[in-house]
């Protein structure tokens, strides 16, 4: 099943913004897309003044996962935020393995 994960950095004076833009922009995408399972998982800099934020995007029930269609939805409606974020937003792709026992 294809995964996304986007990583990215907030100051730490955008945070309570940036994540309040988070949580809204999953909660619409989770209504348009029953079965996303949609997390924000974070991890403060060491007195850097900056945050790393993680968004994670899966699909339960459906054996492909996340497709192109809806993978371009989340960074569409992460545009409207992006001033929150200081420098890019990477996308990375995983794929998950069913392990046998």
């Amino acid at each position: 099943m294809r995964e996304l994960f986007i990583y990215y950095r907030v100051r730490d004076a955008d945070a309570a913004s940036a994540r309040e833009a988070v949580s809204v922009m999953q909660h619409e995408l989770r209504k348009s897309r029953p079965g996303l399972l949609a997390r924000l998982l974070t991890r403060h800099g060491a007195n850097s003044g900056t945050q790393t934020w993680m968004e994670t995007y899966s699909l339960e029930g459906e054996a492909q996962g996340i497709d192109a269609t809806l993978e371009a939805l989340v960074e569409a409606s992460a545009a409207a935020w992006a001033h929150l974020v200081d420098g890019a937003r990477q996308v990375e792709v995983f794929e998950s393995q069913a392990l046998s026992s």
